[in-house]
């Protein structure tokens, strides 16, 4: 399925798949919803834009951030580590999925992370 808020894959890929009660979400991006990868933007402002590209996923098969499970963040510049935590924990609030973070040499578009999670359906 695909969130009807954010522009259609151009890839082999969905959004979010369903499957024996879990959902998972494929990475996202900081793309704005006409497609345009937002990468000449500050960190923090392709942070937010991708955590609200998994809200619009979560929101598309009607669950919210409290049915995350697991969350895995690709960050091309660990200094960037300390900001993405603060804007993650205001994103997320008390609950506390289980979170995997790897530090990559290059991401599509020159973005500055991908974050994908999965979410037991609602």
């Amino acid at each position: 399925m695909n969130a009807p808020t954010l522009i259609a894959p151009k890839g082999h890929y969905s959004h979010c798949v369903t499957a024996n009660g879990l959902v998972f979400i494929s990475g996202q991006l900081p793309v704005d919803k006409l497609g345009n990868a937002m990468t000449d933007v500050a960190f923090q402002e392709q942070a937010t834009l991708v955590l609200a590209n998994l809200q619009a996923c979560l929101d598309a098969v009607n669950c919210s951030k409290a049915h995350l499970v697991q969350v895995r963040v690709y960050i091309t510049d660990m200094e960037n580590w300390p900001l993405f935590n603060q804007i993650y924990a205001s994103w997320i609030g008390d609950h506390r999925p289980a979170r995997a973070v790897a530090g990559v040499a290059e991401l599509h578009f020159g973005a500055a992370l991908e974050i994908e999670a999965v979410a037991i359906s609602a």
